[in-house]
């Protein structure tokens, strides 16, 4: 059983790790060579408790099962499970996984927080390679149940397992992708509609604004119980997705996205920050995150009335 988990990196990712896990009485020791960053951590995991305090009724804040090390070797003595949280970028990671695989238990599972590597490369220079894959959660971690678990080439199936185990003691819920593939599953997907969303502000046919409330008030709320398949297979009515392909299926062919990324130059640059800027209305990311926890830990409790409905 997973007991003691090390975050190797302590930013937005690792912090949201590190909530969770305490969160689920796990003993938790946090690496990151700036010991300045243990301040930021202890007030992130301040701001965040009495959601997370809520959303999985819990009583209290156990800091005892919380450590800070800026030594890696010392961060990974001992543990059962590592979760890595660093730079999206090849370089970095393969050169930090050598030293994990290097400092770590031959049986220690490594996860790797990572949006879209493969991890046959991430992994490349680790020791042991078959106790390593792929962890991707969403942010915020400490809210968001979801997680992708993505193997390596040489991953064995008992670890995928394990670490599907542990995810589920930690109250997520784990989709297991069967094999390896840049951006994974999610990240796809919200690529796809970052993509269009830039060529629209780019062209001048709406704001980020707009195109923000044509999600928040069209499919993003159906989106939050059911995906895309679902949906589409109700606009079929009674035949389902066989209607629905019969009836929209040709649309695929009209050219109403585009796909390819846009060229991110200044000006679109500029729309996008401005746009935001305004949605904001002055509002800190500190207290815009706020009120999203607060939503979302109102939305989870009471999804979880109609999702088992849905997936049982």
């Amino acid at each position: 059983m997973i007991k003691k988990v090390a975050i190797i990196g302590a930013g937005v990712i690792g912090a949201g790790w590190i909530v969770r896990c305490l969160a689920h009485n796990k003993k938790v020791i946090a690496f990151d060579k700036d010991i300045k960053l243990k301040k930021k951590l202890l007030s992130e995991i301040k701001r965040t408790w009495p959601y997370v305090k809520k959303l999985f009724n819990k009583k209290k804040l156990n800091l005892k099962n919380f450590e800070y090390a800026t030594s890696i070797k010392e961060a990974l003595k001992d543990v059962d499970f590592i979760q890595e949280c660093v730079t999206e970028n090849y370089k970095i990671k393969i050169n930090l996984m050598s030293i994990i695989g290097k400092y770590s238990r031959a049986n220690a599972i490594i996860s790797s927080s990572s949006s879209g590597l493969l991890p046959t490369k991430i992994y490349s220079k680790c020791k042991n390679p078959e106790r390593t894959m792929i962890g991707h959660p969403f942010n915020p971690v400490y809210m968001c149940p979801g997680v992708e678990i993505v193997p390596g080439k040489k991953t064995k199936k008992k670890f995928l397992n394990e670490t599907n185990k542990f995810y589920k003691s930690i109250s997520m819920n784990p989709i297991m992708v069967k094999k390896e593939l840049s951006g994974y599953l999610s990240t796809r997907l919200q690529e796809a509609l970052w993509r269009e969303a830039l060529h629209i502000v780019n062209e001048g046919y709406a704001s980020t604004k707009d195109l923000d409330r044509s999600i928040e008030d069209g499919p993003g709320l159906r989106w939050s119980l059911m995906g895309a398949f679902l949906t589409f297979h109700m606009a079929g009515g009674k035949a389902g997705m066989k209607h629905m392909l019969r009836q929209f299926g040709p649309a695929l062919k009209l050219p109403w996205t585009k796909l390819k990324a846009p060229k991110l130059t200044k000006k679109l640059s500029s729309k996008v920050i401005k746009g935001t800027g305004h949605q904001a209305k002055g509002k800190s990311v500190a207290l815009l995150s706020n009120i999203r926890d607060k939503y979302l830990v109102n939305l989870l409790k009471m999804r979880k009335k109609y999702e088992n409905k849905i997936r049982n």
